[in-house]
């Protein structure tokens, strides 16, 4: 049991953590419609009043026009190996195993299958920022055997029924990610949080690496980033400059 507490004590700060951002969400985020803001690796979203929730094969729809009585309004079947959900705009980007899954939701409580981009089996954390989806697929893991590299892929989505792959680089080992302005941060687990310069949006360009600071997903909020790990939650304040400032830290015991 006592190996498991420190599991459980980062999962209450995370949902703790979850329900004040989304009480708190001001509208500053880029994410448009979303409700509140999650990591990259999160397995269930909110759009305006829609709660999406993936598991390993299924995406479910819920009505939570009343917080207190949501209503399920569609369960939509899809291969295994389910992982993460990213909402953007009227578009809900779903990693998995073997690919990244795009819906449209412009009708938010039954969303329309637009494509699937299909990839090499692998952990699959996305996000998205304008045209492109940063996806990280990461070597060493159940959902990646016999494959030894790991790699950052950049998506070009502007049509999102057509998404291209417009590069691919090598990374140590990536697990989640986020995205603001031209600052794109990437958790490599025990390689720390890297972050880069994403200018030109298409070519990522590394700027800094926290060494120091086991990184597993990272949740980024206008001007601050609240990154997760195995020695407990930070929180830091950034600007346009290089300048990272530690604003607290929670830590697992």
């Amino acid at each position: 049991m006592k190996k498991l507490m420190p599991f459980l004590f980062l999962g209450l700060a995370l949902l703790g953590l979850c329900m004040i951002l989304t009480a708190c969400n001001d509208g500053e985020s880029s994410v448009g419609p979303q409700t509140g803001t999650g990591g990259s690796m999160a397995r269930f979203a909110i759009t305006g009043n829609t709660l999406y929730i993936v598991s390993k094969q299924s995406l479910e729809v819920y009505d939570i026009t009343k917080g207190e009585a949501p209503v399920r309004t569609v369960r939509k079947e899809m291969n295994v190996g389910i992982e993460t959900i990213f909402p953007y705009k009227n578009n809900l980007f779903i990693g998995a195993n073997d690919g990244m899954y795009i819906y449209n939701n412009a009708n938010p409580v039954s969303p329309v299958l637009l494509t699937k981009y299909t990839h090499i089996q692998s952990c699959d954390p996305v996000v998205v920022q304008d045209k492109y989806a940063y996806v990280t697929l990461r070597s060493g893991v159940a959902c990646r055997r016999g494959n030894t590299l790991s790699s950052l892929d950049v998506i070009d989505v502007s049509v999102p029924s057509n998404p291209t792959l417009v590069h691919s680089q090598v990374m140590a080992s990536p697990y989640g990610l986020g995205v603001s302005g031209n600052k794109l941060f990437v958790c490599e687990g025990s390689n720390g949080l890297r972050v880069m310069d994403i200018s030109d949006p298409a070519l990522p360009v590394d700027k800094y690496n926290f060494s120091d600071v086991p990184a597993y997903d990272v949740i980024v909020r206008p001007n601050h980033l609240i990154v997760t790990g195995e020695k407990g939650l930070y929180q830091y304040k950034f600007g346009n400059s290089n300048e990272y400032e530690l604003l607290s830290k929670i830590p697992v015991l």
